[in-house]
């Protein structure tokens, strides 16, 4: 039996404080951020007693971006937001940005929040994203999240692994979206549930942009969390952003994994995701003219 370990089982251990651990074992983690967003005011109400008495436990994890309905709607959404920036002031929580940021799941991106060996928790599903740049990353509810703002800590199962390997080289005007949708047209919707996929193979034709692309829409198979390896191409994109100070963290060659696939993405032609379900991918040359 191979000693090797995934990408999920070693950045578990470490954010666990744990020699070692293996799929299916719970482990309590403290994530290096908490990515919350117009949600904050909802997640506030899931504890308000506790958070009033007690506060935010660290100042530094919680990233609050104001995103989702921008300018405020309506009066209720004005007063959500009012309540959030009140609750920023009072916590003194350093990292928020207010309406007109960006969207958040960029803004963690580009501010160096998500780094390689990172481990970041949001109360947003399409939080996967930044398994882009190597970090471990996935979304959690609301009660969750509030629970993290109080105490700093919350529990993980460690997720089995799929190893997914992209070989060639794509086709003039195919992209990294045309990729993923191929991919989850063939693994379904549900074909990677609670599993960390690892990418392998050709992927320095890839931009940071394309893996965060492809990252984002893990959470629509299923998986746990989605990454990339750390390559000449992160580090340049991460240096151009400021970034130089993290530890990568990857998978051993000889680690086990649930599942592996390969894809010659050479073949790979545009592809579209038709009604009424993610996972009923056609190649657009079908469905023109409709």
């Amino acid at each position: 039996m191979s000693n090797g370990k995934t990408f999920a089982e070693k950045i578990l251990a470490r954010k666990s404080g744990l020699k070692y651990v293996v799929p299916g074992q719970i482990v309590t983690v403290k994530p290096d951020h908490l990515l919350t967003h117009d949600n904050t005011s909802a997640i506030i109400g899931k504890i308000p007693d506790e958070l009033e008495e007690y506060g935010v436990v660290d100042k530094e994890p919680p990233v609050i971006v104001l995103d989702h309905v921008i300018p405020a709607a309506n009066e209720k959404t004005a007063s959500s937001h009012k309540k959030i920036r009140e609750f920023v002031k009072k916590n003194k929580i350093k990292n928020f940005f207010d309406a007109g940021t960006g969207v958040c799941h960029q803004v963690v991106l580009e501010k160096g929040f998500a780094v390689p060996g990172s481990l970041i928790l949001g109360s947003d599903s399409h939080t996967c994203s930044y398994g882009a740049v190597g970090a471990f990353s996935t979304g959690i509810d609301r009660t969750e999240s509030a629970a993290l703002l109080l105490t700093g800590e919350t529990w993980l199962k460690v997720p089995e692994t799929i190893k997914i390997t992209l070989k060639g080289k794509l086709k003039p005007f195919v992209s990294a979206k045309d990729v993923i949708l191929h991919i989850i047209g063939g693994i379904s919707s549900s074909g990677a549930d609670y599993c960390s996929v690892e990418f392998h193979g050709d992927l320095k034709q890839f931009s940071v942009g394309d893996r965060f692309t492809i990252a984002n829409m893990g959470v629509e198979m299923g998986a746990k969390n989605t990454v990339f390896p750390v390559d000449k191409v992160t580090i340049e994109y991460l240096k151009s952003i400021g970034v130089t100070n993290y530890t990568p963290v990857w998978a051993d060659p000889d680690a086990s994994y649930s599942k592996e696939l390969n894809y010659d993405i050479s073949t790979i032609s545009p592809m579209i995701a038709c009604p009424h379900n993610v996972d009923n991918v056609k190649p657009v040359s079908e469905v023109a003219g409709i």
